[in-house]
């Protein structure tokens, strides 16, 4: 630490101009960022539209003696040429993906194909099951056909047997009668 008051102000003054320049460079890169990120994701129209903003900025970098005037001159050329060539087709884009974006396609690729095994197997599962349902009224309309008769012919014996109830109290009963009268 200075032990001259002229020298401890250079020292706070110097940290000051430091926080702001650095800020100032900051906003600078980060505007170069954001026109180069929307020149590689092939958005031409909002490249277009940040061209303007970023050569601004850069310029007030220059006043503010961040950077070089040669220094800005090359990068606003350069961000000037680069689209340039985009749009007149000198360059072609390709879209970069990173590990995150491909690891994210990939999970979503493998779970569209367990959605679709899942519903390959519930299909296979309500055939089955129909064929089931199927089966079972085939046997219950045949048994159905089998039974009527069997009804019939039962109805019949409960007639018959009915019948011979009510005739057996009466056939007992004239059978009494003769008895008696014998």
């Amino acid at each position: 630490m200075p032990n001259i008051k002229s020298a401890k102000k250079r020292v706070l003054i110097t940290k000051k101009r430091n926080a702001r320049n650095k800020s100032d460079r900051s906003k600078m890169n980060n505007a170069i960022k954001a026109f180069n990120k929307a020149i590689d994701s092939a958005n031409i129209e909002e490249a277009e539209r940040l061209l303007p903003l970023t050569i601004s900025i850069i310029d007030k970098s220059v006043s503010a003696g961040i950077i070089h005037k040669n220094a800005a001159a090359n990068r606003k050329s350069a961000l000037s040429k680069r689209l340039s060539d985009i749009k007149s087709g000198k360059i072609t884009v390709t879209v970069k993906k990173d590990n995150k974006t491909i690891a994210a396609e990939k999970a979503r690729a493998a779970k569209e194909a367990r959605e679709a095994a899942r519903a390959e197997f519930r299909a296979k599962q309500l055939e089955k099951e129909a064929e089931k349902s199927a089966q079972k009224k085939q046997k219950a309309e045949v048994e159905k056909v089998e039974e009527k008769p069997k009804k019939e012919k039962k109805e019949k014996k409960e007639k018959v047997e009915k019948v011979e109830k009510a005739e057996k109290p009466k056939k007992e009963k004239k059978a009494k009668t003769e008895e008696k009268a014998d």
